[in-house]
């Protein structure tokens, strides 16, 4: 069933201690906004692909709504978003941080992408899922440290794996996401938060020791870190800064840069499946890291735009082998 933000605005009129069994915070009226994008925009593509997988408690969907639960610069906020029959995007946001999570609604929903010079005709499965595709965006969250620790969760390890690790550590160390979210929602921790989690935690949550390291080393350079990322001129420039933190790649680096800043030239390096989904759409043939990149050399400075665009052909090379099956440290 569709939920609508009259719904959303009369579910927080309720006080909360009339729900005595809900833990839930105060959270009062939203703040509400609205975003009239200039472009064709398929909103949940664009902005569901910062999900971490189907239980994250940091966004979910119901219905025709969009939640999601972030650590602003200015505190937790609640954002829910929707599209209207009109193709208007209507915010309605919770929390100390609410209003700069309505000032960042159109970069989440790719305001900020500006596709300039992309030639999809340079191949036909390209120019195929574009013509199909034409509201696909590249979002941002603007949040370097929460696309960082993210991105660190899901190095060298299956999703199903790094998903519920995000799942358990959000859920156990995060805050509590203020509104009428339609399940309990959790803001990761502040930056300091991620350095504080003891180690017995990060084990239990199906963790690898290299990556919750790399987690904790990562949030003791703190708001040092973030600023010098943030104001770097370009994605090379931010690679730079990210690669030469210890345990973090290109890999991790361009994952970080496409969920923070919506990096339309990022290429993760290293993956698992890509290198040979990129080969097989634009070939019919598996290909390695170099490969791929020699494939996506004509469209330096959209290349991620590529992949996405690949992603969205639906072509999939049929499987071959077994999946591949995390071992489960936690019991030991």
């Amino acid at each position: 069933m569709t939920t609508s933000l009259s719904r959303i605005r009369a579910a927080s009129s309720v006080p909360t201690r009339q729900r005595p069994h809900d833990p839930r915070p105060e959270h009062g009226r939203p703040v509400e906004s609205e975003y009239r994008p200039r472009h064709p925009l398929d909103v949940r593509a664009t902005v569901l692909s910062q999900q971490h997988g189907p239980g994250d408690p940091t966004m979910t969907a119901d219905g025709a709504v969009i939640w999601r639960a972030c650590r602003t610069p200015e505190g937790v906020a609640t954002l829910a978003l929707r599209e209207t029959s009109r193709g208007v995007i209507r915010g309605a946001a919770w929390g100390p941080g609410a209003d700069w999570a309505l000032a960042q609604l159109p970069a989440l929903c790719g305001a900020d992408d500006h596709p300039s010079g992309f030639e999809p005709s340079r191949h036909p499965l390209i120019a195929d899922a574009h013509r199909r595709n034409p509201g696909l965006r590249l979002g941002r969250t603007d949040l370097v440290f929460e696309a960082l620790a993210s991105a660190i969760f899901e190095q060298k390890v299956t999703g199903t794996q790094a998903f519920g690790a995000w799942r358990r550590i959000v859920t156990w160390f995060g805050e509590r996401a203020p509104g009428p979210t339609p399940k309990p929602m959790f803001a990761p921790p502040a930056t300091d938060g991620w350095r504080r989690i003891p180690s017995w935690a990060w084990h239990r949550a199906g963790l690898e020791p290299p990556q919750s390291r790399t987690v904790v080393e990562a949030a003791r350079r703190g708001e040092s870190l973030v600023r010098a990322v943030a104001e770097a001129p370009d994605g090379d420039a931010r690679e730079r800064i990210l690669t030469s933190l210890p345990g973090i790649g290109a890999w991790t680096s361009a994952e970080t840069r496409i969920r923070a800043f919506g990096d339309p030239d990022a290429v993760s390096v290293g993956d698992y499946h890509l290198a040979h989904q990129v080969g097989y759409a634009l070939t019919g043939a598996r290909t390695d890291d170099a490969g791929m990149l020699e494939l996506l050399a004509p469209w330096t400075g959209h290349r991620q735009r590529v992949i996405r665009l690949i992603g969205a052909s639906g072509v999939r090379e049929e499987r071959r082998g077994p999946r591949l099956h995390p071992e489960d440290h936690r019991g030991r």
